[in-house]
């Protein structure tokens, strides 16, 4: 909400500046968006007023103006603009005045009629966004006067008001506010207490959205202009004046924060009937659009149709216009949930909906009228009726706080002295009720819904005090490691590893469809009771399925090498339990781009996939070939015997229906698992002194003999000068003396080294012939020479 400076001076004492005033109001909570300067000091830029108007000859759209410029100089004007009448006062740029936005007026033809100056828009002088027609100036504005005369220099501070401060949307409320923070007391209008009455002529039959309904009627009136101050102050808060009526209506919300309206009271038939609208009933607002209706839009009606969408917008039909005579004001309290309910579903928001959604003053209600029928008698002459017509009532007030003085301190970290306390909560507008050395209990008033604890209180004291003036002191205190943090430590330490191999972290929805219960990796997932979308109806049962669907959207962009990871949770199907997996998909070419120092491409396959894995995860792994549905090639991965995940290729069809044309590889893995077995540490050693001797050794073996049990005779022989055993060959086939039975050739370079000195050929001779040894004598391998 866009506010005055020069109009809240007039209700409270401010700091000595506006850098003072916002500094204030930010460590009170209350936001400053923005801080804009305001007052028009432009040369050459008066009072005219238009004497005479008629036709361009030669453009539909213009007219030529004769305008009194206080000089005694009939000038003309071309102007474009249509909401002026003969006699209305205006601004004019005479020739030589230079305006906000770079346009500098001189003598000129405009369709071959010179115009002598230029009619101004609120726009073109900088004093408001309104660009539509001129501004029309009070009649009372002295033809030829300086133009900044009628607007003095102001500054509008635009204030973020958060929603449960309601009664901040008010000049009254805010000025209450720098009150209490600078301890200076805020002036507010007086206001005479209305005399009520009830009777048939006001009915509510919507009590839940219209909990209490004020109406009073005011004859006599004379629709015109406002005065100078009153538009100046509507159009400092960025509403647009429109006539004496309607402006007071728009001054008493912005000054008291309560929306009022009036009715033209010679249109409406009997009396008013607060109620909910019908299905589908039709209802034409000021705006002039027709708005469809349903039986959650709260009405008010007369006795012959709807005159109004309750707390949102009048009806056109019962607007008031310059002919009006006698006006109804009507001053409500209704549901901000129904309101807020109605402006978001008829995407009509307004002035009057923007507060009541967020809560009004019930205690407000009848003095807001009271008010705006001073002034309406003030400005318009009008003669108010002696009693103010009222249905139902007001909520009640909110119930009484107690705070203790020590519980403050406490949270607060400081001591406030109990005088200030209590200072600081008066000049917020709490009544003490009762007092003891220790606490105090406070009543709230009714626009302070939002204190309901002793915790709002002790948040009033600090903003009040001054959250600037508590110190800072060290609360840290030191806390031993707990699981929590070595689950964050270990998944970041993988997570670091893993892009350092070059895969790509991906984050999907915990959330899937429908769609996902089929295909690859289906699982009978826990589906969610109540499902905001089609897109997420269940918990995934495993991270597969949304990695495989963000490879296929990468396919379908052209990539073409994807190697992505993601590490989070799944909900086991069986119990729903909830696990941490960390999931890979490789798909495309080691060499996605053409390169000087590798010309050929290769696909990437399972070992590529599989030497991820025990790189990054540092855990002795070991793979057994399995069967899988899904899997062209699958293999379980164990630790130590143990199942803990799933490794392999998927197969052609699964591969197809994501749109690969290259092998797909997949693996999933226990977090859980991984941790417990993680050994991999950083570890860093001087270069080695002495050269290393290399020895080969190939053998045959059966089908079934896997490299891991090789690999662990290799490097459990006890062979001390035995540093690293590498495969470098493999051939599969069939013996063809021995029949049938499948055998496989393996080939093995053993690199030998003493860190001490350098060896021997034959201490080197002497080792490789133990380790060959022990191959033929536990493995029954059969060497080649």
């Amino acid at each position: 909400m866009k506010f005055s400076v020069n109009w809240l001076r007039e209700l409270v004492d401010l700091p000595a500046s506006v850098d003072d005033l916002a500094h204030l109001l930010t460590f009170a909570g209350v936001e400053i968006e923005g801080i804009e300067r305001r007052g028009l000091n432009l040369d050459h830029v008066v009072v005219g007023q238009i004497n005479a108007s008629s036709q361009h000859p030669n453009a539909d759209r213009l007219s030529v103006c004769e305008v009194d410029d206080g000089t005694n100089h009939k000038r003309q004007i071309v102007c474009g603009a249509k909401n002026y009448k003969v006699g209305d006062k205006i601004p004019v740029a005479l020739p030589g005045a230079a305006l906000p936005n770079g346009l500098k007026i001189k003598v000129s033809k405009l369709r071959g009629v010179e115009s002598q100056g230029m009619l101004c828009s609120p726009v073109e002088l900088g004093v408001s966004e309104e660009s539509d027609g001129l501004l029309i100036l009070a009649p009372d504005a002295e033809i030829g006067a300086p133009i900044g005369s009628l607007f003095p220099p102001d500054t509008i501070l635009d204030v973020e008001i958060t929603p449960n401060r309601s009664d901040l949307l008010s000049y009254v409320g805010l000025a209450r506010e720098i009150g209490a923070l600078t301890n200076k007391t805020a002036r507010r209008p007086e206001i005479a207490s209305p005399a009520v009455v009830r009777n048939e002529s006001v009915q509510i039959a919507a009590p839940r959205e219209c909990p209490f309904y004020s109406a009073l009627r005011i004859e006599n009136i004379t629709v015109g202009p406002s005065p100078e101050w009153l538009r100046t102050k509507l159009e400092s808060a960025g509403i647009r004046a429109i006539n004496n009526i309607v402006d007071i209506a728009n001054f008493v919300m912005l000054e008291l924060g309560q929306p009022l309206h009036t009715f033209d009271a010679d249109k409406l038939q009997g009396g008013i009937h607060v109620r909910l609208a019908a299905k589908d009933e039709k209802f034409l607002a000021l705006d002039g659009r027709t708005y469809s209706l349903t039986p959650d839009n709260l009405m008010i009606a007369d006795a012959a149709r709807a005159v109004a969408i309750g707390g949102v917008m009048g009806g056109e039909d019962t607007g008031v216009t310059d002919a009006t005579r006698n006006v109804l004001l009507e001053s409500a309290y209704f549901l901000p949930s129904s309101i807020r309910r109605t402006a978001r579903m008829l995407n009509l928001p307004s002035d009057a909906s923007y507060r009541f959604e967020r809560g009004v003053d019930p205690g407000m209600t009848l003095g807001a009228s009271a008010r705006a029928a001073q002034l309406i008698a003030e400005l318009a002459g009008g003669k108010p009726a002696t009693e103010t017509v009222v249905a139902g009532e007001p909520p009640s007030a909110p119930a009484d706080v107690t705070i203790r003085y020590r519980r403050c301190d406490q949270l607060l970290g400081v001591s406030v002295p109990h005088a200030e306390i209590e200072r600081g909560l008066e000049g917020l507008g709490l009544t003490p009720v009762a007092k003891s050395a220790d606490a105090s209990t406070w009543k709230i008033p009714s626009y302070r819904s939002d204190l309901t604890r002793e915790a709002d209180l002790i948040e009033e004291v600090v903003r009040v005090h001054g959250i600037d003036k508590i110190p800072a002191t060290m609360r840290s205190r030191f806390t031993p490691v707990s699981a929590a943090d070595r689950d964050y430590d270990f998944e970041t330490h993988l997570k670091e590893r893993l892009s350092a191999l070059g895969i790509s972290e991906a984050r999907t929805s915990t959330l899937i469809p429908r769609s996902s219960n089929s295909g690859a990796f289906r699982a009978a997932a826990h589906e969610l009771r109540n499902p905001l979308s089609e897109d997420h109806v269940a918990l995934r049962p495993s991270l597969l399925p949304g990695l495989l669907a963000t490879l296929a959207r990468n396919l379908r962009l052209g990539a073409a090498s994807i190697r992505l990871f993601e590490l989070g949770r799944i909900f086991a199907p069986q119990d729903g339990s909830e696990e941490r997996r960390l999931a890979l998909v490789f798909c495309g070419t080691v060499n996605a781009e053409p390169h000087w120092r590798a010309n050929s491409k290769r696909a990437l396959d399972l070992f590529d996939i599989k030497g991820a894995l025990e790189a990054a995860t540092g855990a002795p792994l070991s793979f057994r070939r399995a069967n899988n549905d899904d899997l062209a090639l699958a293999a379980t991965i164990e630790i130590e015997g143990k199942s803990i995940g799933t490794i392999g290729q998927l197969n052609g069809k699964h591969a197809a229906e994501i749109g690969a044309n290259a092998p797909v590889l997949i693996a999933e893995i226990q977090v859980s698992a991984l941790q417990k077995a993680h050994t991999l540490r950083a570890a860093f050693s001087e270069l080695d002194k002495f050269p290393a001797v290399t020895r080969d050794i190939a053998m045959l073996v059966p089908d079934e003999l896997t490299h891991a049990e090789i690999f662990k005779v290799l490097q459990d022989s006890d062979e001390p000068l035995l540093e690293r055993v590498e495969l470098f060959d493999l051939f599969s086939g069939k013996d063809t003396e021995t029949g049938d039975v499948a055998r496989k050739s393996l080939a093995y370079t053993l690199t030998y080294r003493d860190k001490n000195r350098t060896l021997t050929n034959d201490e080197v001779t002497v080792a490789h012939a133990k380790i060959r040894e022990r191959l033929q004598r536990e493995l029954r391998v059969e060497l080649r020479e």
